[in-house]
Order: C-alpha cells, then structure tokens, then sequence
C-alpha cells in the first residue's frame, strides 16, 4: 500500500527532481503528445530544477505550445548523473532500460506506468505507484 501523505509531500518538496522519458508512448521518438511538457511546467511553477532522460529523444526540437524547452538535452544514463536528483519520475515505460538500475541509483521513484514492477527498491529507497 502506498503511503499517500509520504508520497505527496516528497513531490511537493522536489527540488532537483528528473522525469524519466519523454516520448508520449513507450519505444518511439514522438513527443507531440507527450504529458511530460505539463509535469515540467507544474514542477517549475513550485520552484523545481527539473531534467529528462529519453534515449527517443536526446535533445527536444521546437513546439509551438513549449518553445521554451527547445534544445534541452537528456541527461546521461549513469549512477553518477541519476543519483544527483531527488526523485524520479516514469511518465512512459521504454522497454529498453534497465530498471533494476534505477532502483539502485534513485532515493525516491514515483512510477506512473508501472515500470518497476518486479524491482525491489533497496533500504534506502521508495518507489511510488501512482
């Protein structure tokens, strides 16, 4: 059972959070629908510092509706880059990560396209379905 309060108040409170992948559906380079455009405007409006990781989509190309994202670039797949952050968003499942991965190198993962099932997060971690 997800603990609903812990949950809110670790994303109410992200500071340097990252949203995993781009695309609007997993394995494929479309972001035109893509509803991680409205999570990043809703995490700026609180304050946070917000990254993506996409192997789709490695840069993001101009829009009309969030021109003010062109040219931002997806961070790199390693411990080093994903531990910096605070908490990890999935908004879309790629089929071509390793999950078990991010499990070890995130504190807090909140996983909207139940990714991680089958992943068991460490001691000192959280993975939220949501």
């Amino acid at each position: 059972m997800v603990d609903q309060q812990l949950m809110r108040t670790k994303v109410e409170y992200i500071l340097n959070g990252f949203i995993f992948h781009f695309a609007y559906k997993p394995d494929v380079d479309d972001m035109r629908e893509s509803p991680t455009f409205k999570i990043f405007d809703l995490l700026k409006a609180k304050g946070a510092e917000i990254a993506y990781y996409d192997p789709f989509i490695p840069e993001i190309g101009k829009t009309r509706e969030h021109a003010d994202y062109t040219g931002m670039k997806s961070i790199e797949w390693n411990k080093e880059t994903v531990s910096k952050y605070d908490a990890v968003l999935i908004s879309t499942n790629h089929s071509n990560i390793n999950y078990a991965d991010l499990a070890e190198w995130s504190d807090c993962i909140i996983d909207t396209r139940d990714a991680m099932r089958g992943v068991k997060p460490n001691d000192l971690n959280h993975i939220f379905k949501a």
